[in-house]
């Protein structure tokens, strides 16, 4: 492997990170907000949700695909990506994390309209889904299972 594949492999896991960290703590949050009754409080979720989302949460996504994109460019000579199921597999659930990740945009700025938009029991639902996608990519990248 090259030096360029490696820099640019260590740079899409620290994006992959952050952006996995930030899906799993704004759902948090939409639990915290949607349970709080004061305006102060509304007011300080919003302040924190925005935050994470626009400054954490989009660039990390953002980072996360353009690294991939390299990944794939610079590794499929050797790797073969593209001949393999497990692949597509894994690109078909980043779209859907992308997907989560514009529709936990959206509830964002629902919940500022009403922050009891939706119920927190609602929100600790929401907020597992990630958590399959990374279990599922995980077991997909590292076991590269052959079907």
């Amino acid at each position: 492997m090259s030096d360029a594949f490696l820099w640019v492999k260590a740079f899409h896991i620290i994006a992959v990170v952050c952006w996995f960290a930030a899906l799993f703590y704004l759902p948090r949050l939409y639990i915290y907000h949607s349970m709080s009754d004061d305006e102060i409080s509304h007011q300080r979720f919003q302040v924190m949700e925005r935050k994470l989302y626009r400054g954490i949460m989009c660039p990390s996504m953002v980072a996360t695909l353009v690294t991939a994109h390299f990944l794939v460019d610079l590794g499929d000579a050797t790797q073969h990506y593209h001949d393999a199921i497990w692949f597509y597999l894994k690109v078909a659930l980043v779209g859907i994390l992308v997907i989560y990740h514009f529709l936990t945009g959206y509830y964002r700025k629902k919940l500022i309209e009403n922050a009891h938009y939706k119920s927190h029991k609602f929100w600790r639902v929401y907020n597992e889904f990630p958590t399959l996608i990374l279990l599922a990519v995980i077991i997909l990248v590292v076991v590269k299972p052959q079907f």
